[in-house]
Protein backbone atom coordinates (compact mmCIF):
# COMPACT_ATOMS: atom_id res chain seq x y z
CA UNK A 1 0.00 0.00 0.00
CA UNK A 2 1.22 3.41 -0.63
CA UNK A 3 2.04 5.26 1.84
CA UNK A 4 0.63 8.83 2.91
CA UNK A 5 2.79 11.73 0.98
CA UNK A 6 0.63 14.48 2.80
CA UNK A 7 2.80 15.21 5.23
CA UNK A 8 5.45 15.13 2.95
CA UNK A 9 4.14 18.13 1.44
CA UNK A 10 3.35 20.32 4.35
CA UNK A 11 6.88 19.77 5.43
CA UNK A 12 7.51 21.00 1.71
CA UNK A 13 5.26 24.10 2.11
CA UNK A 14 6.91 25.03 5.42
CA UNK A 15 10.86 24.46 3.60
CA UNK A 16 8.70 27.13 0.97
CA UNK A 17 7.67 29.62 3.27
CA UNK A 18 11.14 29.36 5.14
CA UNK A 19 12.47 30.19 2.25
CA UNK A 20 10.26 33.17 0.94
CA UNK A 21 10.38 34.46 4.73
CA UNK A 22 14.07 34.64 4.36
CA UNK A 23 14.39 35.59 1.00
CA UNK A 24 11.74 38.67 2.38
CA UNK A 25 13.88 39.37 5.30
CA UNK A 26 16.92 39.54 2.62
CA UNK A 27 15.19 42.05 0.17
CA UNK A 28 14.41 44.18 3.57
CA UNK A 29 17.53 44.19 4.62
CA UNK A 30 18.87 44.82 1.16
CA UNK A 31 16.32 47.84 0.43
CA UNK A 32 17.17 49.19 3.76
CA UNK A 33 20.78 48.63 3.00
CA UNK A 34 19.71 50.56 -0.28
CA UNK A 35 18.05 53.34 1.12
CA UNK A 36 20.23 53.89 3.75
CA UNK A 37 23.28 53.94 1.15
CA UNK A 38 20.89 56.47 -0.73
CA UNK A 39 20.26 58.67 2.59
CA UNK A 40 24.19 58.63 2.80
CA UNK A 41 24.31 59.17 -0.82
CA UNK A 42 21.82 62.08 -0.47
CA UNK A 43 23.34 63.74 2.88
CA UNK A 44 26.60 63.68 1.05
CA UNK A 45 25.16 65.38 -1.62
CA UNK A 46 23.56 68.03 0.51
CA UNK A 47 26.27 68.58 2.30
CA UNK A 48 28.41 69.12 -1.08
CA UNK A 49 26.21 71.69 -2.13
CA UNK A 50 25.95 73.61 0.84
CA UNK A 51 29.98 73.57 0.96
CA UNK A 52 30.15 74.75 -2.77
CA UNK A 53 27.23 77.71 -2.17
CA UNK A 54 29.09 78.82 1.17
CA UNK A 55 32.30 78.93 -0.81
CA UNK A 56 30.79 80.95 -3.79
CA UNK A 57 29.00 83.21 -1.77
CA UNK A 58 31.86 83.78 0.31
CA UNK A 59 34.12 84.44 -3.47
CA UNK A 60 31.25 87.12 -4.01
CA UNK A 61 32.47 89.33 -0.82
CA UNK A 62 36.38 89.66 -2.31
CA UNK A 63 37.29 92.89 -3.86
CA UNK A 64 38.42 90.45 -6.92
CA UNK A 65 35.25 88.81 -7.23
CA UNK A 66 33.17 92.31 -7.30
CA UNK A 67 35.69 94.09 -10.19
CA UNK A 68 35.56 90.82 -12.33
CA UNK A 69 31.76 91.26 -12.25
CA UNK A 70 31.55 94.80 -12.65
CA UNK A 71 34.48 94.50 -16.07
CA UNK A 72 31.18 91.48 -17.18
CA UNK A 73 28.89 93.80 -17.00
CA UNK A 74 30.37 96.19 -18.91
CA UNK A 75 31.29 94.47 -21.68
CA UNK A 76 28.35 92.68 -22.74
CA UNK A 77 26.23 96.25 -21.68
CA UNK A 78 28.64 98.28 -23.96
CA UNK A 79 28.34 95.75 -26.77
CA UNK A 80 25.92 97.65 -28.48
CA UNK A 81 23.94 100.55 -28.06
CA UNK A 82 20.86 100.53 -25.50
CA UNK A 83 17.93 102.01 -26.53
CA UNK A 84 14.36 101.99 -25.24
CA UNK A 85 13.81 99.04 -27.67
CA UNK A 86 16.66 96.75 -26.94
CA UNK A 87 16.72 97.39 -22.74
CA UNK A 88 19.80 95.57 -21.46
CA UNK A 89 19.14 93.36 -18.27
CA UNK A 90 21.20 91.22 -16.40
CA UNK A 91 20.31 88.65 -13.60
CA UNK A 92 21.90 89.58 -10.13
CA UNK A 93 25.48 90.72 -11.73
CA UNK A 94 26.86 91.58 -8.56
CA UNK A 95 25.87 88.08 -6.92
CA UNK A 96 24.26 90.14 -4.05
CA UNK A 97 20.36 89.71 -4.24
CA UNK A 98 19.54 86.91 -5.84
CA UNK A 99 16.31 88.41 -7.61
CA UNK A 100 17.54 91.33 -8.88
CA UNK A 101 17.40 92.55 -12.13
CA UNK A 102 20.54 95.39 -13.62
CA UNK A 103 18.47 97.23 -15.93
CA UNK A 104 20.54 100.06 -18.32
CA UNK A 105 18.98 101.99 -21.57
CA UNK A 106 19.28 105.44 -22.77
CA UNK A 107 16.17 107.27 -23.52
CA UNK A 108 15.47 110.15 -26.40
CA UNK A 109 14.50 112.54 -23.44
CA UNK A 110 15.20 113.58 -20.23
CA UNK A 111 12.91 110.90 -17.94
CA UNK A 112 11.93 109.38 -14.86
CA UNK A 113 11.06 105.69 -14.78
CA UNK A 114 9.23 103.74 -12.43
CA UNK A 115 8.52 100.18 -13.37
CA UNK A 116 5.87 97.23 -12.48
CA UNK A 117 6.65 93.43 -11.55
CA UNK A 118 3.73 91.66 -12.32
CA UNK A 119 3.51 87.27 -11.73
CA UNK A 120 0.32 85.17 -12.04
CA UNK A 121 -0.78 84.68 -8.62
CA UNK A 122 0.88 87.43 -7.06
CA UNK A 123 0.49 91.04 -6.24
CA UNK A 124 2.14 93.45 -8.18
CA UNK A 125 5.09 95.27 -7.23
CA UNK A 126 5.66 98.80 -8.34
CA UNK A 127 8.53 101.52 -7.52
CA UNK A 128 10.35 104.71 -9.08
CA UNK A 129 13.75 103.78 -9.66
CA UNK A 130 16.35 106.23 -8.18
CA UNK A 131 18.67 107.76 -10.61
CA UNK A 132 21.49 111.04 -9.89
CA UNK A 133 18.73 113.54 -11.22
CA UNK A 134 15.11 112.74 -11.37
CA UNK A 135 15.18 113.12 -15.28
CA UNK A 136 17.47 112.02 -17.39
CA UNK A 137 18.56 110.34 -20.48
CA UNK A 138 21.10 107.44 -19.24
CA UNK A 139 18.88 104.78 -17.09
CA UNK A 140 20.92 102.37 -14.99
CA UNK A 141 18.98 100.91 -12.04
CA UNK A 142 17.98 97.35 -9.88
CA UNK A 143 14.77 95.91 -10.33
CA UNK A 144 13.83 94.66 -7.04
CA UNK A 145 10.79 92.03 -6.55
CA UNK A 146 11.11 90.08 -9.39
CA UNK A 147 9.14 86.15 -8.07
CA UNK A 148 12.02 83.89 -8.16
CA UNK A 149 11.63 80.59 -10.71
CA UNK A 150 8.15 82.23 -12.49
CA UNK A 151 7.80 84.67 -15.70
CA UNK A 152 7.40 87.68 -14.82
CA UNK A 153 6.25 90.63 -16.52
CA UNK A 154 8.32 94.29 -16.22
CA UNK A 155 6.48 97.56 -17.51
CA UNK A 156 8.93 100.51 -17.28
CA UNK A 157 6.67 103.79 -17.49
CA UNK A 158 8.87 106.65 -18.93
CA UNK A 159 7.70 109.91 -17.61
CA UNK A 160 9.07 113.57 -18.40
CA UNK A 161 8.77 116.63 -16.55
CA UNK A 162 5.76 117.54 -18.64
CA UNK A 163 3.66 114.58 -17.48
CA UNK A 164 4.18 113.09 -20.49
CA UNK A 165 4.58 109.01 -20.51
CA UNK A 166 5.59 105.50 -22.09
CA UNK A 167 5.31 102.45 -21.59
CA UNK A 168 7.45 99.66 -22.21
CA UNK A 169 7.17 96.35 -21.08
CA UNK A 170 9.84 92.99 -21.24
CA UNK A 171 8.83 89.76 -19.62
CA UNK A 172 12.07 87.80 -17.85
CA UNK A 173 12.55 84.33 -15.79
CA UNK A 174 12.83 84.66 -12.51
CA UNK A 175 15.90 83.55 -11.04
CA UNK A 176 16.11 80.76 -8.86
CA UNK A 177 16.39 80.80 -4.97
CA UNK A 178 19.64 79.93 -3.19
CA UNK A 179 17.69 79.87 0.26
CA UNK A 180 14.90 77.65 1.05
CA UNK A 181 12.81 80.42 2.32
CA UNK A 182 9.45 81.01 1.32
CA UNK A 183 8.20 83.06 -1.50
CA UNK A 184 4.83 84.40 0.38
CA UNK A 185 4.67 84.19 4.23
CA UNK A 186 2.05 83.14 6.26
CA UNK A 187 0.18 86.19 7.63
CA UNK A 188 -1.72 84.99 10.73
CA UNK A 189 -3.83 87.88 10.87
CA UNK A 190 -4.52 89.75 7.83
CA UNK A 191 -4.45 93.68 7.09
CA UNK A 192 -7.82 95.50 6.80
CA UNK A 193 -8.65 96.42 2.97
CA UNK A 194 -6.58 100.10 2.57
CA UNK A 195 -4.49 99.75 6.19
CA UNK A 196 -0.84 101.86 5.58
CA UNK A 197 1.21 99.72 6.60
CA UNK A 198 3.93 101.89 5.03
CA UNK A 199 5.87 101.88 1.62
CA UNK A 200 9.07 100.14 2.60
CA UNK A 201 10.13 96.51 2.82
CA UNK A 202 10.59 94.26 5.65
CA UNK A 203 14.37 93.39 5.98
CA UNK A 204 14.44 90.22 8.14
CA UNK A 205 17.82 90.18 9.95
CA UNK A 206 18.73 87.39 11.46
CA UNK A 207 16.91 83.97 10.66
CA UNK A 208 20.38 81.65 11.38
CA UNK A 209 20.98 78.81 9.45
CA UNK A 210 23.54 75.77 9.30
CA UNK A 211 23.57 75.67 6.02
CA UNK A 212 23.88 78.89 4.19
CA UNK A 213 22.81 82.88 5.85
CA UNK A 214 20.45 85.20 3.97
CA UNK A 215 18.96 88.52 4.80
CA UNK A 216 15.59 88.60 2.93
CA UNK A 217 13.53 91.68 1.79
CA UNK A 218 9.49 90.96 1.73
CA UNK A 219 6.87 93.55 1.29
CA UNK A 220 4.13 94.45 3.02
CA UNK A 221 1.36 91.64 1.71
CA UNK A 222 4.69 89.28 2.75
CA UNK A 223 6.00 88.51 -0.67
CA UNK A 224 9.53 87.82 -1.20
CA UNK A 225 11.12 90.94 -2.72
CA UNK A 226 14.83 90.37 -2.65
CA UNK A 227 17.54 87.24 -1.14
CA UNK A 228 21.02 88.98 -0.23
CA UNK A 229 23.36 85.85 0.82
CA UNK A 230 26.29 87.09 3.44
CA UNK A 231 28.94 84.99 4.52
CA UNK A 232 27.69 83.55 7.62
CA UNK A 233 26.33 84.92 10.77
CA UNK A 234 23.99 87.68 10.04
CA UNK A 235 23.46 91.01 9.27
CA UNK A 236 21.71 93.35 12.27
CA UNK A 237 20.69 96.19 10.58
CA UNK A 238 21.17 98.93 7.50
CA UNK A 239 23.41 101.71 7.83
CA UNK A 240 22.98 104.54 5.04
CA UNK A 241 26.09 106.99 4.78
CA UNK A 242 26.25 110.09 2.43
CA UNK A 243 28.53 108.48 -0.40
CA UNK A 244 25.15 106.76 -1.55
CA UNK A 245 26.60 102.91 0.29
CA UNK A 246 24.20 100.89 2.07
CA UNK A 247 26.69 98.75 4.93
CA UNK A 248 25.60 96.00 6.54
CA UNK A 249 27.83 92.94 8.11
CA UNK A 250 28.16 89.98 6.08
CA UNK A 251 29.97 87.80 8.70
CA UNK A 252 31.34 87.77 12.39
CA UNK A 253 34.26 89.91 11.06
CA UNK A 254 33.42 91.59 7.66
CA UNK A 255 31.58 95.24 7.04
CA UNK A 256 30.44 95.60 3.50
CA UNK A 257 29.49 99.07 1.72
CA UNK A 258 27.24 98.11 -1.01
CA UNK A 259 26.22 100.74 -4.04
CA UNK A 260 22.42 100.73 -5.40
CA UNK A 261 23.09 98.53 -8.42
CA UNK A 262 24.70 95.45 -5.64
CA UNK A 263 27.90 95.93 -6.28
CA UNK A 264 30.22 95.64 -2.90
CA UNK A 265 32.53 98.59 -2.89
CA UNK A 266 34.24 98.49 0.28
CA UNK A 267 34.41 94.97 2.23
CA UNK A 268 36.73 95.34 5.22
CA UNK A 269 37.78 92.82 8.13
CA UNK A 270 37.83 93.89 11.48
CA UNK A 271 41.45 94.17 12.64
CA UNK A 272 43.21 91.92 15.40
CA UNK A 273 41.29 89.55 17.01
CA UNK A 274 37.78 91.77 17.40
CA UNK A 275 34.50 90.04 16.00
CA UNK A 276 31.40 91.79 15.51
CA UNK A 277 28.19 90.63 17.44
CA UNK A 278 24.86 92.11 17.37
CA UNK A 279 24.90 96.33 16.36
CA UNK A 280 26.43 98.50 14.87
CA UNK A 281 25.80 102.69 13.83
CA UNK A 282 27.36 105.17 11.77
CA UNK A 283 28.83 107.85 13.27
CA UNK A 284 29.17 111.93 12.39
CA UNK A 285 31.69 111.28 10.22
CA UNK A 286 30.34 108.32 8.16
CA UNK A 287 32.56 105.88 10.30
CA UNK A 288 30.91 102.66 12.06
CA UNK A 289 31.11 102.02 15.80
CA UNK A 290 30.35 98.68 16.37
CA UNK A 291 29.69 96.29 19.77
CA UNK A 292 32.40 93.93 19.60
CA UNK A 293 34.33 90.88 21.12
CA UNK A 294 37.85 91.17 21.59
CA UNK A 295 39.00 87.41 21.26
CA UNK A 296 42.28 87.63 22.79
CA UNK A 297 41.30 88.37 26.13
CA UNK A 298 43.00 85.70 29.19
CA UNK A 299 39.44 86.18 30.83
CA UNK A 300 37.25 84.74 27.70
CA UNK A 301 35.03 87.61 28.68
CA UNK A 302 33.03 88.65 25.42
CA UNK A 303 30.01 90.90 23.94
CA UNK A 304 31.98 93.85 26.17
CA UNK A 305 33.94 95.98 24.12
CA UNK A 306 32.83 98.96 21.26
CA UNK A 307 35.64 99.34 19.02
CA UNK A 308 35.13 102.04 15.75
CA UNK A 309 35.73 100.84 11.82
CA UNK A 310 36.86 103.78 9.41
CA UNK A 311 34.67 103.15 6.89
CA UNK A 312 37.76 105.17 4.81
CA UNK A 313 41.17 103.32 5.68
CA UNK A 314 39.50 100.21 7.11
CA UNK A 315 41.24 100.45 10.34
CA UNK A 316 39.52 99.41 13.61
CA UNK A 317 40.63 101.22 17.11
CA UNK A 318 39.31 100.49 20.28
CA UNK A 319 36.43 102.66 22.09
CA UNK A 320 35.84 101.13 25.26
CA UNK A 321 36.37 97.97 27.55
CA UNK A 322 33.33 98.09 29.83
CA UNK A 323 35.16 95.14 31.68
CA UNK A 324 37.69 97.94 32.72
CA UNK A 325 34.67 100.78 32.77
CA UNK A 326 32.78 98.33 35.33
CA UNK A 327 35.81 96.36 36.52
CA UNK A 328 33.73 96.18 39.75
CA UNK A 329 30.78 94.85 38.92
CA UNK A 330 32.33 92.47 36.55
CA UNK A 331 34.23 91.19 39.51
CA UNK A 332 30.90 89.93 41.28
CA UNK A 333 29.69 87.95 38.21
CA UNK A 334 30.10 84.34 37.40
CA UNK A 335 32.70 82.87 34.90
CA UNK A 336 30.04 81.79 32.88
CA UNK A 337 28.44 82.05 29.48
CA UNK A 338 28.53 81.52 25.28
CA UNK A 339 29.98 83.31 22.52
CA UNK A 340 26.64 83.80 20.09
CA UNK A 341 29.03 85.10 17.78
CA UNK A 342 31.16 82.10 17.93
CA UNK A 343 28.79 78.65 19.08
CA UNK A 344 32.10 76.72 18.69
CA UNK A 345 33.42 79.39 21.57
CA UNK A 346 33.82 77.45 25.32
CA UNK A 347 34.23 78.99 28.57
CA UNK A 348 33.39 82.50 27.42
CA UNK A 349 32.53 85.47 30.38
CA UNK A 350 29.06 87.14 28.78
CA UNK A 351 28.88 89.14 32.19
CA UNK A 352 27.50 92.11 30.15
CA UNK A 353 26.07 91.35 26.79
CA UNK A 354 25.28 94.59 24.89
CA UNK A 355 23.15 93.92 22.19
CA UNK A 356 22.26 97.94 20.69
CA UNK A 357 23.97 100.72 20.47
CA UNK A 358 22.04 104.42 19.99
CA UNK A 359 25.01 107.60 19.15
CA UNK A 360 23.44 110.98 19.91
CA UNK A 361 24.05 113.63 18.52
CA UNK A 362 26.44 115.32 21.50
CA UNK A 363 29.09 112.25 20.69
CA UNK A 364 27.32 110.64 23.35
CA UNK A 365 26.02 106.91 23.25
CA UNK A 366 23.73 104.58 25.03
CA UNK A 367 23.64 101.02 25.12
CA UNK A 368 21.44 98.22 26.15
CA UNK A 369 23.25 95.90 28.16
CA UNK A 370 20.83 92.55 28.44
CA UNK A 371 22.93 90.58 30.99
CA UNK A 372 22.25 92.85 33.74
CA UNK A 373 18.75 94.57 32.07
CA UNK A 374 19.93 97.85 31.83
CA UNK A 375 20.34 100.84 29.54
CA UNK A 376 23.63 102.33 29.66
CA UNK A 377 24.60 105.96 28.90
CA UNK A 378 28.38 106.70 27.94
CA UNK A 379 29.27 110.33 27.17
CA UNK A 380 32.43 111.20 24.87
CA UNK A 381 32.02 108.07 23.19
CA UNK A 382 35.02 108.73 20.50
CA UNK A 383 37.03 110.56 23.20
CA UNK A 384 37.60 110.21 26.69
CA UNK A 385 34.29 107.86 27.31
CA UNK A 386 33.13 107.97 31.01
CA UNK A 387 29.93 106.57 32.39
CA UNK A 388 26.84 109.21 32.34
CA UNK A 389 24.13 107.35 34.26
CA UNK A 390 21.98 104.09 33.70
CA UNK A 391 18.35 103.08 33.30
CA UNK A 392 16.64 99.82 35.23
CA UNK A 393 16.55 97.50 38.34
CA UNK A 394 19.18 99.25 39.91
CA UNK A 395 19.82 96.52 42.47
CA UNK A 396 21.16 94.44 39.75
CA UNK A 397 24.27 96.65 40.90
CA UNK A 398 24.34 96.39 44.41
CA UNK A 399 27.11 96.31 46.46
CA UNK A 400 29.36 97.98 43.33
CA UNK A 401 30.02 101.36 42.88
CA UNK A 402 28.03 102.08 40.16
CA UNK A 403 24.73 101.76 41.74
CA UNK A 404 24.40 105.18 42.92
CA UNK A 405 24.54 106.04 38.35
CA UNK A 406 21.02 105.07 38.13
CA UNK A 407 18.26 107.84 37.14
CA UNK A 408 15.12 107.88 39.31
CA UNK A 409 11.71 105.87 38.26
CA UNK A 410 8.59 108.32 37.75
CA UNK A 411 6.02 106.61 38.30
CA UNK A 412 4.31 102.78 39.13
CA UNK A 413 5.89 100.46 36.76
CA UNK A 414 8.22 97.61 36.47
CA UNK A 415 11.49 97.51 35.32
CA UNK A 416 12.75 96.10 31.72
CA UNK A 417 13.98 92.33 31.61
CA UNK A 418 16.45 91.47 28.85
CA UNK A 419 15.78 94.38 26.84
CA UNK A 420 16.34 94.78 23.18
CA UNK A 421 16.81 97.31 20.07
CA UNK A 422 16.52 100.02 22.34
CA UNK A 423 15.99 103.25 20.12
CA UNK A 424 16.99 106.99 20.77
CA UNK A 425 14.17 109.48 19.70
CA UNK A 426 14.66 113.34 19.89
CA UNK A 427 11.37 115.62 19.61
CA UNK A 428 11.81 119.06 19.01
CA UNK A 429 8.68 119.78 21.23
CA UNK A 430 10.62 118.61 24.68
CA UNK A 431 12.16 120.55 26.57
CA UNK A 432 16.01 120.58 26.65
CA UNK A 433 17.73 117.54 27.98
CA UNK A 434 14.69 115.55 27.64
CA UNK A 435 14.43 112.45 24.50
CA UNK A 436 12.27 109.23 24.17
CA UNK A 437 13.49 105.98 24.49
CA UNK A 438 11.68 102.65 22.72
CA UNK A 439 12.74 99.06 22.88
CA UNK A 440 11.12 95.52 22.72
CA UNK A 441 11.29 94.60 26.41
CA UNK A 442 11.54 91.02 26.56
CA UNK A 443 10.25 90.78 30.12
CA UNK A 444 12.80 87.89 30.93
CA UNK A 445 14.76 87.84 34.24
CA UNK A 446 17.41 85.65 34.42
CA UNK A 447 21.39 86.55 33.68
CA UNK A 448 23.79 83.41 33.53
CA UNK A 449 26.27 85.32 35.28
CA UNK A 450 23.89 86.05 38.15
CA UNK A 451 22.60 83.06 39.01
CA UNK A 452 21.13 83.86 42.74
CA UNK A 453 19.74 87.20 41.64
CA UNK A 454 16.36 87.74 42.43
CA UNK A 455 14.69 89.20 38.82
CA UNK A 456 11.00 88.88 40.50
CA UNK A 457 11.95 92.24 42.53
CA UNK A 458 10.75 93.93 38.98
CA UNK A 459 6.81 93.66 39.10
CA UNK A 460 5.15 91.32 36.06
CA UNK A 461 8.53 89.86 35.20
CA UNK A 462 8.52 86.48 33.68
CA UNK A 463 11.21 83.84 34.50
CA UNK A 464 9.90 81.26 31.53
CA UNK A 465 12.95 79.98 29.37
CA UNK A 466 10.35 78.83 26.69
CA UNK A 467 8.91 81.26 24.49
CA UNK A 468 5.98 78.71 24.12
CA UNK A 469 4.44 80.09 28.04
CA UNK A 470 1.09 80.68 28.01
CA UNK A 471 1.45 82.62 31.21
CA UNK A 472 4.43 84.80 29.68
CA UNK A 473 4.49 87.82 27.32
CA UNK A 474 7.10 90.60 26.67
CA UNK A 475 6.37 94.49 25.64
CA UNK A 476 6.58 97.30 23.68
CA UNK A 477 7.98 99.99 25.73
CA UNK A 478 8.64 103.84 25.67
CA UNK A 479 10.26 106.29 27.90
CA UNK A 480 10.53 109.95 28.50
CA UNK A 481 14.01 110.62 29.82
CA UNK A 482 14.75 113.70 31.58
CA UNK A 483 18.06 114.18 32.27
CA UNK A 484 18.22 117.21 34.09
CA UNK A 485 15.77 115.90 36.79
CA UNK A 486 17.64 112.73 36.29
CA UNK A 487 14.42 111.01 36.15
CA UNK A 488 12.41 108.37 33.18
CA UNK A 489 9.13 107.51 33.13
CA UNK A 490 7.06 105.13 30.98
CA UNK A 491 4.72 106.74 28.75
CA UNK A 492 3.90 104.00 26.46
CA UNK A 493 3.48 100.33 26.75
CA UNK A 494 1.59 97.28 25.57
CA UNK A 495 1.68 93.56 25.39
CA UNK A 496 3.46 92.04 22.67
CA UNK A 497 4.13 88.01 22.03
CA UNK A 498 6.96 86.48 24.07
CA UNK A 499 10.26 86.40 23.56
CA UNK A 500 12.99 86.18 25.95
CA UNK A 501 15.49 86.55 23.81
CA UNK A 502 16.74 88.64 20.86
CA UNK A 503 13.84 90.58 18.93
CA UNK A 504 13.42 94.08 17.43
CA UNK A 505 10.56 96.96 17.71
CA UNK A 506 10.70 99.80 15.39
CA UNK A 507 8.62 102.89 15.13
CA UNK A 508 7.33 103.40 11.22
CA UNK A 509 6.76 106.89 9.92
CA UNK A 510 2.96 106.22 9.55
CA UNK A 511 3.01 106.06 12.91
CA UNK A 512 2.54 102.37 13.53
CA UNK A 513 4.98 100.11 15.45
CA UNK A 514 7.00 97.02 13.90
CA UNK A 515 7.34 94.33 16.30
CA UNK A 516 9.61 91.06 15.39
CA UNK A 517 9.17 88.19 18.85
CA UNK A 518 11.97 86.55 17.23
CA UNK A 519 11.86 83.18 19.27
CA UNK A 520 8.03 82.85 17.72
CA UNK A 521 8.81 83.79 14.29
CA UNK A 522 6.44 86.47 14.10
CA UNK A 523 5.94 89.95 13.09
CA UNK A 524 3.70 92.48 13.00
CA UNK A 525 2.89 95.94 13.07
CA UNK A 526 0.43 97.25 15.85
CA UNK A 527 -0.99 100.82 15.81
CA UNK A 528 -0.07 103.49 18.36
CA UNK A 529 -2.87 102.20 20.85
CA UNK A 530 -1.15 98.67 20.67
CA UNK A 531 -3.90 96.96 18.17
CA UNK A 532 -2.51 94.30 16.29
CA UNK A 533 -2.30 95.18 12.12
CA UNK A 534 -1.05 92.53 10.54
CA UNK A 535 0.90 89.21 11.96
CA UNK A 536 3.59 87.54 9.31
CA UNK A 537 4.78 84.25 10.10
CA UNK A 538 8.34 82.83 9.21
CA UNK A 539 9.43 79.08 9.58
CA UNK A 540 12.61 79.64 11.78
CA UNK A 541 16.00 77.95 10.26
CA UNK A 542 16.88 76.88 13.55
CA UNK A 543 15.79 79.11 16.94
CA UNK A 544 14.68 82.64 15.88
CA UNK A 545 14.63 85.58 13.80
CA UNK A 546 17.35 88.44 15.16
CA UNK A 547 15.70 91.74 13.90
CA UNK A 548 13.12 92.79 11.59
CA UNK A 549 13.24 96.18 10.58
CA UNK A 550 11.68 98.15 7.75
CA UNK A 551 13.64 100.26 4.84
CA UNK A 552 11.44 102.57 2.49
CA UNK A 553 15.14 102.98 0.65
CA UNK A 554 14.62 105.89 -0.88
CA UNK A 555 18.29 107.55 -2.51
CA UNK A 556 19.40 103.79 -2.48
CA UNK A 557 17.35 101.82 -4.94
CA UNK A 558 13.51 103.54 -5.34
CA UNK A 559 13.82 107.99 -5.46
Amino acid sequence: MNQPTRPKTVMSGKRTAVRIVSAAVALVIAVGLCLLSYDNVDASIKQHRIERLNAQIANVYTAEYQQMAEEKLVKARDAKERTVDDIYVQDNPYGTNTTSLYVYFNSQYETKVTYTVSADGYPDFTATAYQDKEYQTEHEFLVLGLIPGVENTIKFTLTDDNGLSLDYTITHQGPKLLGTEAVTLEQTVSAKDGEDLGNGLYAILGNDSNEQDFMYYYDTNGVLRGEVPVKYYRSHRLLFDDDGLMWFSASTHTMVGMNRLGKLEKIYDLDGDFILHHDYALDADGNIVLLATDLSRSDHAVQDQVVKLDTSTGKTTLLVDFGEMFADYKSTTDHSGIDESDPTATNRWDWLHCNTIQLLPDGSALFSARETSTIIKVNDLEGTPTLAYMIGESSVWDGTSYADSFLTKDGDFGDTGGQHSITYVADDSLADGQYYIYMFDNNFGYAMTRPDFDWTVISGISTAQSSKDKDSNSQYRKYLVDEKAGTYKEVTSFDVPYSPYVSSAQVLSNGNVLIDSGMQGLFGQYSADGDLLVQYKMELNTAYIYRVYQYDFKGFYFA
